[in-house]
């Protein structure tokens, strides 16, 4: 039985779905920038969640968004529209740095084996369906217009803070210098900005030209596609104070009863043990890390190394251990691979059962790697290679390209190399007693010389 862990209620519950289909809401990108080795930690968290599911037989509906406006500097509804601050920057509409930056996002989840949810939902494509859910709320209470907006009414909501663990006055007291003297409490939160006329991206509505809020978008659209009551909610711990809790806020407001079950949330990625962020230049993306030389594959798996709810130290050090680690899983891996001996159908058995228990006890995927790396030490076996490609459903390292190890390249003194000509000297001269002393000579200073039709080759012995 899989069991997650809820941050709603803070403690591991079984998992079961509402209907026959599990439904699933995850909370994707802000397409102004690159994504960055942090965020993309969040959806390889996202990706094993989906991948979990799958593996214990459920059918998903899955929906990520594709947040293309609303999003402001501050999630406290300061500053501009991160979008608006993009494309002023690059000279370009917003519309072209939301595509870019799109497809971007898109390459470096396909380079770390991160599947698509089954709908991906931009923000600008249903405008009509949060100015709908906005409307409702005014309708009922829970919103109030200001002279810059619409804006949500926490004091309303008696559960405010129920996700974050923060009462009301706790929000209120710790809230910056208010900037925004009509609003009733300054954690309130916009539902809809009204947009100067300057302002690019913008549309008609009840309260005049203007754009979403960004929380907003996230309900309206998981209610189109899932309905009222979902059953997974993801997204990265930053998400839980903020973002999420206004998620909570406004839509169990309009619906009147509790609309995700479970909420999971991934842990923060440090680098060098302090925070990371675009602000402080300390974030990486997938292309750099290539362009250093390493495989993106290797990044999945130093994230799978570490479980979702603890934090990740990104080192370099530590990626290249990472790297030389998944090298020698796929070298090894191979031995099986080429193997046409078998495995005690028991044996399989005791493996794939606790492959399954590990990461149905809150997708403990690095003890499944643990048993993946155990059951290897079996003595080759095509059955062993069957089994951890059935692993690899969940784990997504391509473990079908399992492939022989390379042979370390050796830096040869030139000492050794000049007696191994000499020795070839010898050899086309027939010299036999000759090349046998060089040879022997060799050996002597640690290496061997191995021939072949084309010459010799030199490796350390």
């Amino acid at each position: 039985m899989l069991k997650l862990y809820n941050t709603l209620t803070r403690r591991k519950e079984e998992f079961q779905p509402v209907g026959k289909v599990v439904t699933m809401y995850s909370c994707g990108p802000t397409v102004y920038n690159y994504a960055h080795i942090g965020n993309l930690r969040t959806y390889v968290f996202m990706d094993l969640v989906r991948r979990t599911l799958k593996y214990d037989g459920y059918k998903i509906k899955g929906v990520m968004n594709i947040t293309d406006v609303g999003h402001l500097l501050s999630d406290a509804d300061e500053g501009e529209d991160k979008m608006e601050v993009a494309a002023k920057k690059l000279k370009k509409s917003p519309y072209e740095i939301a595509a870019y930056y799109t497809d971007v996002f898109f390459k470096d989840i396909a380079a770390l084996n991160i599947g698509k949810p089954e709908i991906i939902a931009k923000a600008t494509d249903h405008i009509d369906d949060m100015i709908k859910y906005v409307q409702a709320l005014y309708d009922k209470g829970y919103a109030y217009e200001t002279s810059d907006g619409i804006y949500f009414d926490i004091s309303k909501f008696k559960d405010y803070g129920k996700l974050s663990r923060l009462n009301l006055e706790d929000q209120i007291a710790g809230a910056r210098v208010e900037v925004n003297s009509e609003k009733r409490h300054p954690a309130d939160f916009a539902l809809w900005k009204k947009a100067p006329k300057e302002h690019i991206m913008q549309w008609p509505s009840p309260w005049g030209m203007g754009y979403p809020g960004w929380h907003i978008e996230c309900s309206a659209m998981s209610r189109k596609y899932l309905g009222p009551l979902i059953d997974i909610h993801s997204g990265g711990v930053d998400h839980i104070p903020v973002h999420h809790e206004n998620e909570i806020a406004q839509s169990e407001a309009l619906e009147g009863h509790k609309t995700v079950n479970t909420w999971l949330h991934g842990e923060f990625m440090l680098v060098d043990g302090g925070k990371m962020s675009k602000s402080l230049g300390n974030t990486y993306t997938i292309a750099q890390l290539e362009e250093m030389g390493y495989h993106p594959l290797a990044f999945r798996y130093f994230c799978l190394n570490t479980h979702y709810r603890k934090k990740l130290n990104f080192t370099f050090e530590g990626l290249k251990a990472a790297e030389t680690a998944y090298s020698r899983l796929l070298n090894q891996l191979y031995e099986h691979k080429i193997s046409d001996k078998a495995t005690a159908p028991e044996v399989i058995e005791k493996y794939r059962a606790e492959f399954g228990a590990a990461v149905d006890d809150d997708i403990n995927i690095p003890l499944a790697l643990g048993i993946l790396w155990t059951m290897l030490k079996e003595p080759a076996s095509k059955d062993i290679y069957a089994l951890a490609l059935d692993f690899d459903k969940v784990l997504g390292l391509s473990l079908d390209k399992a492939k022989p190890a390379e042979k370390e390249k050796i830096e040869v003194p030139e000492e050794v190399r000049q007696i191994a000509e000499s020795r070839l000297a010898a050899r086309k001269a027939k010299n036999w007693a000759e090349s046998d002393r060089l040879r022997d000579q060799i050996a002597e200073m640690g290496y061997s010389i191995i021939d072949s039709k084309d010459g010799y080759t030199i490796e350390k012995k």
